[in-house]
């Protein structure tokens, strides 16, 4: 029996992983594509999204079945119930890729504008949450604790950029009016990738709790250090 459940846990392990890595070239292809407007990329994006929600249904009823057999307990239940949740993450992930290729498809191959891109700091967003997506898929691969707290202060980052985006674009629309419905549909793009950087956040909590036992949603701790993290689990015994 043992033998059975732990071939399973490396399945669904191995199912998350490959899911991950199809999301991850999601994003990559559409924050590639966004400055030259590349619709080609864009429409493969679209077509690849049918297999991040079929990979989706796939695992949750992978999971559900291991559920149903197996009664986990302990780090094994932990893990299954962290990896369901870490599977909804990752379509709302791909998600927003799909969206933004969308987004891209309506320029009609128009570039945009190299200096509003470089102002808007745009493709220093996108780097970083590719980096929080990669880093928090190692994350779970190493069991790395630290690697998965890091995830939440590289939040703060793409926070931040979204958060300004919203000026530049302002400034931009008043010294090129006729581009005001264009500034609108691109602060879709910085908003998504906002919400991107949230769900990878969210992917991190789960990592954290599989591995500690340690629960962070709505916790004023996240982005804390270990140290932070055992104080937490100290301060839930008393």
């Amino acid at each position: 029996m043992v033998k059975f459940v732990d071939d399973e846990l490396k399945s669904i392990r191995a199912e998350v992983l490959d899911m991950w890595a199809l999301v991850y070239e999601q994003m990559k292809n559409v924050c590639d594509a966004i400055p030259t407007a590349d619709s080609e990329k864009a429409w493969e994006v679209l077509v690849r999204e049918k297999r991040v929600n079929a990979s989706e249904l796939k695992l949750d009823c992978d999971i559900e079945d291991f559920l149903v057999l197996y009664n986990p307990v302990a780090v094994d239940m932990r893990f299954i119930v962290a990896m369901l949740k870490i599977n909804t993450d990752l379509e709302r992930i791909g998600d927003f890729a799909e969206n933004i290729a969308r987004f891209i498809i309506r320029q009609n191959g128009e570039p945009i504008d190299a200096d509003l891109i470089k102002n808007a700091r745009l493709a220093e967003m996108c780097q970083a949450v590719l980096d929080m997506l990669l880093t928090a898929r190692l994350a779970l691969e190493k069991e790395d604790l630290s690697m998965a707290n890091s995830i939440f202060e590289k939040d703060n980052k793409v926070d931040e950029i979204n958060a300004a985006a919203t000026q530049v674009l302002a400034e931009y629309i008043a010294q090129h009016p006729e581009k005001a419905a264009f500034c609108l549909d691109f602060k879709g793009v910085f908003l998504r990738l906002e919400r991107a950087g949230d769900h990878i956040t969210n992917l991190a909590e789960e990592i954290v709790f599989y591995i500690d036992a340690v629960v962070l949603k709505h916790s004023a701790k996240k982005g804390g250090t270990e140290q932070a993290l055992l104080k937490r689990m100290q301060e839930g015994q008393e």
